[in-house]
């Protein structure tokens, strides 16, 4: 007999797919199967995109994904180009017939959420999100993060208000900065909010002990270029591994997202920080001397990740 989370898992499984369509004949009652639908959005929405990366990301027998792909050719849907970078590799495009079919799909598809969340009450809609992320998250997370001592969570209402406090507070005591990085703090974690897009965006935040002990940004700067703010942790808290995990977070999410490289904005003596970011196969690319937060010793260096 399977445990109760497995049966509580399977049972969620069975009551989603229903409330989706995944069980219908034709996804978005179109002649599509759900992964032949998942591979117009993957080719829509990616660059560089080949038969062999689009098996890993989707995690599709190879040949099955021939098959798929073969019959989008012949049905004039999909085109297959010689990369310009490698001779030997062929990427995947739409068509323009492709690109008008999967416009109707993915209009279909928003039509179909907004009708599924007219069901529900806009105060619990809120709580709808927030769950799938959490489930998203957990589900992301390498199992053996399961005994830290900490936990890491999206952000929800009053996180952005205690980080530019702690930003403020810290940044005061240990590199002299005055109000106005805080007020730089303000500015960024306001506009994060005010644009945020979760499906290119986050924050997550590190707790022990129900206490915020870190946090961390990753916000879109274009289509392929991600911008990682705001990573912190709390003096207390260092040690235990929470930056590490946060920066993992990030960059797990911008492959996820697409992403083609990372970018941040740091202080040379910031080196726990600087220190990690090597770690995690960042490279400065730039500095600058600079005077701000009252200090006229400062050197600003950008650093970036290639994905």
């Amino acid at each position: 007999m399977p445990d109760a989370c497995t049966a509580a898992f399977r049972q969620f499984n069975r009551f989603y797919t229903k409330q989706i369509g995944l069980l219908d004949e034709g996804i978005l009652r179109s002649p599509f199967s759900l992964a032949e639908v998942r591979v117009l959005y993957e080719v829509a929405h990616g660059q560089d995109v080949s038969a062999v990366g689009l098996a890993a990301e989707l995690r599709l027998d190879a040949g099955y994904l021939s098959r798929i792909l073969g019959r989008m050719q012949k049905q004039g849907i999909l085109r297959r180009d010689t990369s310009p970078a490698d001779g030997r590799l062929s990427l995947l495009a739409l068509t323009e017939k492709g690109r008008r079919i999967f416009k109707a799909l993915d209009r279909r598809q928003e039509e179909d959420v907004a009708a599924l969340l007219r069901r529900v009450p806009a105060s619990a809609r809120r709580l709808l999100v927030e769950s799938m992320r959490g489930i998203e998250q957990i589900l992301l997370a390498p199992a053996e993060k399961s005994n830290e001592p900490f936990v890491i969570r999206q952000h929800r209402p009053g996180d952005m208000g205690w980080i530019t406090h702690r930003h403020g507070v810290l940044y005061s005591q240990e590199y002299g900065y005055d109000e106005r990085f805080e007020a730089l703090v303000a500015k960024i974690v306001a506009e994060f909010i005010e644009h945020f897009a979760p499906a290119r965006e986050r924050c997550w935040i590190a707790e022990r002990n129900s206490d915020i002990v870190g946090s961390i940004f990753l916000a879109r700067k274009s289509a392929t270029v991600a911008k990682l703010r705001l990573l912190y942790v709390e003096p207390a808290a260092r040690g235990h591994g929470i930056g590490a995990r946060l920066m993992d977070e990030s960059i797990r999410f911008a492959r996820h997202a697409r992403y083609r490289k990372i970018t941040l904005w740091t202080q040379s003596e910031l080196v726990a920080a600087r220190h990690l970011y090597r770690q995690k196969g960042f490279e400065l690319v730039g500095e600058r001397r600079h005077r701000s937060f009252s200090r006229d010793d400062l050197v600003a260096e950008t650093w970036e990740l290639r994905l």
